[in-house]
This record gives C-alpha cells, structure tokens and sequence, in this order.
C-alpha cells in the first residue's frame, strides 16, 4: 500500500459539483493507493502510521489535536512510467480489491477516533487543499 499524507490549512473533495467533504482548519489529505499484495493488516497499519504522524503544528498528531482527515483512493500511485511516455497501471489493484482496503483505511481511522471525509471510489474527482508547510510525506506500507 502506498499511501502520500500531505499536512494540509483547509481541504474538499468534489465529485459531479457536488463537496463530499470539507475541512477549513488543520488537517491531513491522505492519498491511498492499493497494490495486488495488500492486505487489512496493511491498512491498519496505514491507518494507525497515519493517525500518529507527528506533522501537524508543534509536532502533534491528528489524535493530539482531534484534526481531520480525508482520505482519497488513488490507483495512479502506482503508475510506472519507467518505460515510454504512457504510465503502467498494472501495479495498481483492480477496484474489487482496492476498495475494500481503502475502505478499512477509513474504518480504522474512524476507530480511532479520527473524523474522517472521504472521495468516491472510481469517480472523477476534484481535491483541491492548501499544502501547509508545504509537508508531504510517501509512505510505503510493507506487509
């Protein structure tokens, strides 16, 4: 699972003109891309590595602070455009198996007590934040 958490002053996602969620404060926008190999452990793992970064002001956390989040599905995280011009998705699970482990990203998550906004799965969307920092951090869960 590849996951790219960027610490963000205010966030949304929206899909066909329609917000499905937005956050004006402090928050993180977690984007999730799920390999062929993954599994649930992984993603609570994600989950749990998430919730605790400590990049948010004064080197706190979500959990510190009770920030939200919002969690984004994106395949192209695992595009490879190591040959050519055109990227390979093959790296990317298909959705009947991403899904469900974003999914569990966002229940963990929300376990843990972390108010949570999501995208829609395979939809177009439009994320759009203020990268505060600017800090983004790549996370490579192994299993």
């Amino acid at each position: 699972m590849r996951v790219v958490v960027q610490r963000a002053s205010r966030c949304s996602v929206t899909v066909a003109g329609e917000v499905l969620a937005a956050f004006d404060g402090p928050s993180l926008v977690v984007l999730v891309g799920v390999t062929h190999t993954d599994t649930p452990a992984q993603a609570k793992a994600v989950a749990s590595k998430v919730a605790g970064l400590r990049i948010l002001d004064g080197e706190r956390s979500v959990l510190d602070d009770d920030a939200p989040v919002l969690v984004i599905s994106q395949f192209t995280l695992y595009g490879d455009v190591r040959k050519g011009r055109r990227p390979s998705w093959t790296a990317a699970a298909p959705g009947a198996v991403a899904e469900p482990l974003v999914d569990a990203v966002v229940a963990e998550l929300r376990a843990l007590g972390v108010t949570v906004g999501t995208g829609r799965f395979g939809a177009d969307m439009q994320v759009e934040l203020v990268n505060d920092g600017p800090v983004t951090i790549v996370y490579d869960a192994d299993a």
